[in-house]
């Protein structure tokens, strides 16, 4: 049970792949928000999705009555995953997400053991059978999450780091990249300028600025990933710069945006969750951080890059609003373009 966000559902992959390597014959479902399914769709190690739709309420642009209407999804949700599971009753529940909400999901299991993490909050702690505590010298999230694989006593292996996209929706990004008159001997960045947190962002002028040199410097494409909410910003940076760009965002579903960041060359953007695909696809990372942890949810393996200012003292605040977002803006657009190009040897 991981039902959002995209980064946190990337980071719980591992778990399933391990699970599903030890005991190939085992039945894994998985509860997860419907926005966030596409990334578990075509992945073999999944047999069920049960796929849930609560509004957010930690979104910094969550409408006023979000709580009150996302009290009233989280009843239907809890009655209707009653009427599932009574017919389909697991063994156990993961309850990776720790949450109030999320321990209310695992009471709709009947009977099955039910395990989580000791450090949880909102008393999810009290719906639980069993309780894991993650190694302190591990704070990352994908190594808290893999005490769930360890429980079950399955070893995490390399392979078990990966994110599935499907045929399909290579083929559409094969041909979303023809259109684009992107050729296959070309060198593709993938950029990604949004997030949900506002602190999270760099400035419009630092993108302009590296898309020209990864352009005209690199000699490489650049293709703008997003949503469809993030496209008037993207083109607000693609508008001020020299050189023409591609703007996948809103053009893509999940799985294909997936099927995308494998594609590219190297993945270049804040901490978001496709930042977290790329890491699991295999495709080198560029991030900038700012009010986030790398240690907690950097890029998880080795050959990545993450950027910060080093010349601020409020770096990983957790912020989600500021004034002063110095920690971001502060970084050049050539110090970006420098590690890019020096990671990849271009």
């Amino acid at each position: 049970m991981k039902p959002s966000s995209l980064g946190d559902v990337v980071h719980t992959l591992p778990v399933v792949h391990a699970i599903k390597r030890c005991y190939p014959s085992c039945h894994v479902g998985w509860i997860v928000q419907a926005a966030f399914q596409g990334i578990l769709e075509h992945d073999p190690s999944i047999d069920e999705i049960l796929p849930i739709s609560i509004p957010s309420t930690s979104d910094p642009h969550a409408p006023r009555g979000s709580f009150v209407r996302a009290l009233v999804a989280t009843l239907k949700t809890v009655r209707d995953l009653r009427t599932v599971l009574k017919h389909a009753r697991y063994d156990y529940v993961l309850d990776l997400h720790a949450s109030f909400r999320s321990g209310l999901f695992a009471m709709s299991n009947p009977d099955g053991v039910r395990v989580g993490f000791a450090d949880a909050k909102e008393l999810n702690t009290r719906f639980q059978h069993r309780i894991l505590t993650p190694d302190r010298a591990k704070p990352h999230a994908v190594d808290r999450n893999l005490e769930f694989a360890r429980f079950l006593h399955c070893e995490p292996q390399p392979d078990d780091f990966r994110v599935v996209s499907g045929a399909a929706a290579r083929q559409r990004v094969r041909a979303f990249l023809d259109e684009a008159g992107i050729s296959e001997r070309d060198r593709v960045v993938y950029a990604n300028p949004a997030a949900r947190w506002e602190t999270k962002f760099w400035t419009v002028s630092g993108w302009a600025e590296l898309g020209d040199l990864l352009i005209q410097e690199a000699a490489a494409k650049v293709v703008f990933g997003g949503s469809l909410q993030d496209r008037a910003y993207i083109e607000s940076i693609v508008n001020m710069m020299k050189q023409p760009a591609v703007v996948a965002a809103g053009r893509l579903n999940l799985s294909e945006a997936v099927a995308l960041i494998d594609y590219a060359d190297v993945y270049v953007g804040v901490d978001s969750g496709p930042m977290h695909v790329a890491a699991f696809a295999g495709t080198p990372v560029v991030a900038l951080f700012g009010p986030t942890d790398p240690a907690k949810v950097g890029p998880y393996g080795d050959g990545h890059r993450v950027i910060f200012s080093g010349d601020v003292d409020c770096l990983a605040c957790r912020k989600r609003s500021c004034t002063n977002r110095r920690c971001l803006e502060k970084i050049p657009a050539s110090k970006v373009f420098d590690e890019t190009v020096g990671l990849l040897g271009w």
